[in-house]
């Protein structure tokens, strides 16, 4: 017996009925706009989480180089321009937070200001990517670069480009002999110093190998002065090529992701001009501004690590 009586009519729905009152924004397997915009959400959490896994791996590898090698950082640190890497970081803070306000102006339906708020954005990513040319051009001239060019390349600082770098830390570093300790100063060192040393009363307890927390200064001017190369001992030497392996890889890596950036935040304002998004559909300008949190917050961290090394 058919399932169906033969009597029983079944009208054909017209191609495109079913779809009259389907939200366009929704995708065909969610249930609800919520229920898309948590699982978007939830899906950008853990793609950013495998970025935080990616950079935390390099951030391991800086920390076990920085830990064996502390003068060649301080050293190789020097060539870095803090002031270009602090107008970067003030630069990406506040495309951050034009960034929130245009994800505010999207759930409030202003097209007008969804608009200026990505377009600051996107002038403040073209601004980083602007500054960090000039420093990577700078470095280029000066012949500090990854690949065997490298002044510091493995010996070549102490062979071929002997001359070369002690020009270059005569222009770029202003070091033209060691700073030695002002005569009637005591150099702060980091062993304990006994002021009863010699006499009946010295201590019999040596106290912990622990540095003074505070320099007078007087005492930090003739101690604190620009780390030349003759400084580093032989084995360290041959590790400041490292030094400007890892910062190239890190910055460089960090860079493609704004440039990533620059590419959804465009995306998004041309939807933004076609009006796409408003009070009822708002996700993929919310996600977009996820990604670039994330891409902001990695800066600040690479910014102190690799330009305030002391």
């Amino acid at each position: 017996m058919s399932a169906i009586e033969p009597n029983v009519a079944v009208a054909a729905v017209p191609h495109g009925e079913e779809h009259d009152h389907h939200d366009p924004n929704l995708a065909h397997h969610f249930d609800t706009p919520d229920q898309q915009f948590q699982t978007g959400k939830l899906g950008t959490w853990m793609f950013l989480a495998t970025e935080i896994l990616m950079f935390g791996g390099l951030f391991c590898m800086y920390a076990v180089y920085r830990h064996s090698y502390p003068e060649v950082f301080e050293y190789a640190h020097q060539y870095l321009n803090r002031y270009l890497g602090a107008a970067n970081t003030v630069v990406l803070i506040t495309s951050s937070l034009t960034m929130a306000w245009g994800v505010r102006a999207a759930q409030m339906g202003n097209k007008k200001l969804l608009m200026i708020m990505l377009a600051l954005t996107l002038l403040g990513a073209a601004g980083f990517m602007g500054i960090k040319s000039i420093e990577y051009s700078t470095k280029w001239k000066e012949h500090i670069f990854i690949g065997s060019g490298n002044l510091y390349y493995r010996d070549a600082a102490d062979t071929v480009n002997r001359t070369k770098v002690q020009g270059l830390e005569e222009e770029a570093l202003h070091i033209r002999e060691p700073v030695e300790a002002k005569e009637g100063v005591t150099k702060v060192t980091s062993e304990p110093r006994d002021p009863n040393a010699g006499t009946p009363d010295e201590a019999k307890i040596v106290p912990p190998n622990i540095t003074p927390a505070g320099l007078a200064p007087t005492v930090a001017v003739a101690t604190h002065h620009h780390l030349s190369y003759d400084e580093l001992e032989s084995q360290e030497r041959h590790r400041v090529y490292t030094f400007f392996a890892i910062y190239f890889f890190m910055t460089g890596l960090h860079g493609i992701h704004v440039l990533v950036g620059m590419g959804l935040i465009t995306w998004i304002l041309i939807r933004a001009s076609r009006n796409e998004f408003g009070p009822t559909y708002f996700t993929p300008v919310d996600l977009v501004g996820l990604y670039w949190h994330i891409v902001d917050l990695i800066w600040i961290f690479l910014f102190p690590l690799l330009y305030l090394i002391h």
